[in-house]
């Protein structure tokens, strides 16, 4: 009976090898980390909780490193500095990376597929999300440490895979010839015009889009990532035409992940590209195109007067 179960769970652990899935609950991972030599766990939580304790043979990589300047946040950083990183972490093209944020909640979750959408844009084929990250991990009471493993680095040189990529260009191209389907991953008041991120320039929406509020990919009160079928139900609320590609967008590309997350590696829709610096790098160029639910210049003024109030004073 005991060689039957330790042959099921050996099956099991080599079915997930063979075929990364999106998404990994703790027990999953736990099953498989001692069966793969190509797996990495990357630990994507700040320095200090990652000290503290962390899954057995995880790695630091705080996900300040895989973004971009403060003053456009949600871009894609050079090709070099992301080279050096994913070196650094010995990955190759034959890695299983599997990457894990704290699980704090919907918010958090978007760390952890950004980190993933970045990762398969430089070539990875292989990877997977902790389900509700470190915060599922310590629920279910699986091993933690403090130790810092040593890795040797690697030689791989990533390409990027324009496929997955939204450029600004591109988004111009899509409005003016209305050739892609335009997902505003941002809730009801940043859709609605009536609030920014602090680095945009406008408030309001690409022309066109449809919104997809990135929370209803979660179960209600949980930071636990729907199932694929509940994935696909929430995917088909978006309306595209045949052929079209579908852009996520959000402030900087953070919620945006999550959208993209959902639609393509969960329900699995095919075209799915990110917008990575979404609408605060497209406000900041010069002339950027009117935007729907733009607010009129006076409310635009009267809301940049209570950010400053606010900020001053506050």
């Amino acid at each position: 009976m005991k060689k039957m179960l330790a042959f099921a769970v050996a099956l099991t652990a080599a079915q997930w090898v063979a075929a990364a899935q999106p998404l990994l609950t703790p027990a999953q991972l736990n099953a498989i980390q001692a069966t793969s030599p190509a797996l990495r766990v990357i630990d994507i939580r700040d320095a200090k909780a990652y000290g503290a304790q962390h899954i057995p043979g995880a790695l630091n990589a705080p996900y300040a490193k895989w973004r971009g300047p403060a003053t456009n946040p949600g871009e894609l950083p050079d090709v070099s500095k992301l080279t050096q990183l994913v070196q650094s972490l010995g990955l190759t093209p034959s890695t299983h990376a599997v990457v894990v944020s704290t699980g704090a909640d919907a918010t958090d979750f978007g760390a952890s597929a950004r980190v993933y959408w970045t990762l398969k844009t430089l070539g990875l084929k292989e990877l997977s999300i902790v389900n509700g990250g470190m915060k599922s991990w310590a629920d279910a009471k699986l091993p933690q440490d403090s130790a810092t493993p040593e890795v040797a680095a690697s030689r791989w040189q990533p390409q990027l895979d324009s496929s997955l990529i939204a450029t600004r260009e591109d988004i111009r191209r899509n409005i003016d010839l209305s050739n892609a389907a335009l997902v505003d991953s941002r809730p009801d008041a940043f859709y609605q015009g009536k609030t920014r991120a602090p680095a945009a320039k406008l408030s309001g929406t690409l022309p066109g889009a449809q919104q997809l509020d990135f929370n209803q990919w979660f179960v209600p009160g949980t930071s636990t990532f729907v199932d694929a079928a509940a994935a696909r139900q929430i995917a088909a609320k978006v309306q595209r035409q045949q052929g079209q590609d579908m852009v996520a967008f959000c402030n900087t590309g953070h919620w945006a992940a999550t959208d993209w997350f959902g639609l393509s590696e969960m329900a699995g829709l095919p075209n799915v590209k990110l917008y990575a610096g979404s609408m605060v790098d497209w406000t900041q160029q010069p002339d950027a195109p009117a935007l729907e639910n733009q607010p009129s210049r006076a409310e635009s003024l009267a809301y940049d007067a209570r950010q400053w109030w606010q900020r001053k004073f506050k």
